[in-house]
């Protein structure tokens, strides 16, 4: 099948132009799947735990989604920060915080206390990834 990606200035894949039968072919599949009930679908089970009720405010959220960035960079970055002046408050150096904000960062308590002190909110805000003792 030819497929064509149209990217963005950026190169990152915005659309793909894909024979019309094929997309038709989609369409028809996605129609079947539609007509699906609640009895065709399968019970999982929920686990919660002690991060349930933890919330980002929006204007971080809209940060990671429209900045294409990590929580910890977003955090940073809503609170009109360079990553200088962040390393500077944590006493490592600019690269350490640039290696922090990486997407699959994941900082240990003692950062993630100090980083929440700085940018004035919870710790647990900090990280997508906390382990599960906290």
């Amino acid at each position: 099948m030819a497929v064509q990606i149209i990217k963005d200035d950026k190169g990152k894949a915005q659309y793909a132009v894909i024979p019309y039968a094929e997309y038709f072919r989609m369409c028809l599949q996605m129609s079947e799947i539609d007509d699906e009930t609640d009895d065709d679908l399968e019970e999982i089970e929920i686990e919660h735990d002690i991060y349930d009720d933890v919330l980002l405010p929006g204007d971080v959220s809209s940060i990671m989604t429209w900045q294409d960035v990590s929580l910890q960079a977003a955090w940073r970055i809503h609170c009109g920060l360079s990553q200088q002046e962040v390393a500077d408050k944590l006493g490592i150096s600019q690269s350490a915080v640039s290696q922090l904000e990486a997407l699959d960062s994941r900082p240990q308590k003692r950062t993630r206390e100090k980083l929440a002190a700085i940018y004035g909110c919870k710790q647990e805000q900090i990280s997508l990834y906390l382990p599960k003792e906290g």
